[in-house]
């Protein structure tokens, strides 16, 4: 409306004032008995007219033309696919709200496009991790399974090796496969999740005692301690907690850098949490990267990465999951000693539990 009536006082101040200029001579005249010359009367007219002519083309051109121009030269480069540019004014009126309505809605669009670039990057990067990684154990059981066929397993102790290899691979690449699905789990927030009570110890035995042999084979010990009360228990879901475990072991195991090592889980009491640590005596994480291991494809050593394999998902999953049970996450390291990742979970307490806390 501030437009409208700064176009309309224009028009009104146009229009009129040729009109009160006439009655202005007619008065001089008749008060003062003069007759005057129709040219004076005419020359202060045009001149006038003149001037507010001017002064109406110019309010014109700045508060309609000109912005006009902007939105249609704005629409232009965003149909280039160019939207880096502002048209944001400081006027109040229609047109500068109209621009500035036009520039957030530029702000969005531009967000979105960098988003999907982003996302089709992390795509691109995902398949080709994920292709790497299932090239090697593939040629693995294709190099085999021709054993096999050809006869070179010839007795029992040979043959048992090679099914057993065959088997540890396919598991690998099952692996991969579950972890490209819960990637896109992930990416539209859908990971299934089946809640229970957990017993902490029970679950960090059984998984201590199924990891124990894999590292054992890799010349990788495994220490573990657990500081809490036997009956304490959490609300998780046991299968993405282990996934969670297993994750951070393997990245352990695949970044250790040493012919042997070490891997030590120790379980802390946190008052009313419990918090888990899992450190390894690996080659270690420098501070600046410390801050990004959980971002998705992250590499802290693109050229180690590259001949290691591995998604580069495998901890912003840990991530995701441990946030999704209410926890948090974090990790520490020193180069050349090791790395530990840190995570809480809160305590489950029956309702009794907490009235007696709290009376206490």
């Amino acid at each position: 409306m501030k437009l409208k009536k700064k176009m309309i006082n224009v028009v009104i101040f146009l229009v009129l004032q040729p009109v009160l200029l006439l009655i202005l001579f007619v008065i001089i005249s008749k008060y003062l008995h003069v007759h005057l010359n129709i040219m004076y009367l005419l020359i202060p007219m045009i001149i006038a007219m003149s001037v507010t002519t001017t002064f109406f083309i110019h309010s014109f051109n700045k508060y309609i033309l000109a912005p006009i121009h902007s939105l249609n030269d704005a629409m232009e480069r965003i149909a280039d696919g160019d939207l880096d540019f502002s048209v944001r004014t400081e006027g109040t009126d229609e047109i500068s709200t109209l621009l500035n309505n036009f520039d957030d809605m530029r702000e969005i669009l531009k967000v979105s496009a960098e988003e999907k670039i982003r996302y089709d990057n992390e795509n691109r990067e995902l398949i080709s991790n994920i292709s790497h990684d299932l090239k090697t154990p593939i040629t693995s059981i294709k190099g085999y399974v021709e054993g096999i066929m050809d006869g070179v397993a010839d007795n029992p102790e040979k043959m048992d090796r090679y099914i057993k290899t065959i088997y540890n691979k396919t598991n690998e690449m099952d692996r991969l496969l579950n972890e490209l699905t819960l990637y896109s789990q992930i990416d539209t927030n859908r990971i299934p999740y089946n809640f229970h009570r957990i017993n902490v110890s029970d679950f960090f035995s059984d998984c201590v005692e199924e990891l124990g042999l894999e590292l054992e084979s890799k010349n990788i010990t495994l220490n573990y301690t657990n500081e809490l009360p036997l009956d304490t228990r959490i609300i998780a879901d046991p299968e993405q907690l282990r996934r969670v475990i297993s994750n951070i072991i393997g990245n352990s195991i695949k970044y250790m850098g040493k012919p042997t090592g070490s891997i030590n889980i120790s379980i802390l009491d946190n008052n009313d949490s419990v918090k888990i640590e899992i450190s390894d005596t690996g080659k270690g994480i420098s501070q600046k990267d410390i801050p990004h291991i959980f971002d998705r494809f992250y590499r802290a050593d693109t050229s180690r990465n590259s001949r290691q394999g591995g998604s580069g998902i495998g901890l912003s999953i840990v991530k995701k999951v441990i946030e999704d049970h209410g926890g948090y996450i974090w990790a520490s390291s020193t180069e050349g000693e090791g790395t530990t990742i840190h995570f809480i979970i809160r305590k489950y307490q029956e309702e009794g539990q907490n009235e007696q806390n709290i009376d206490s």
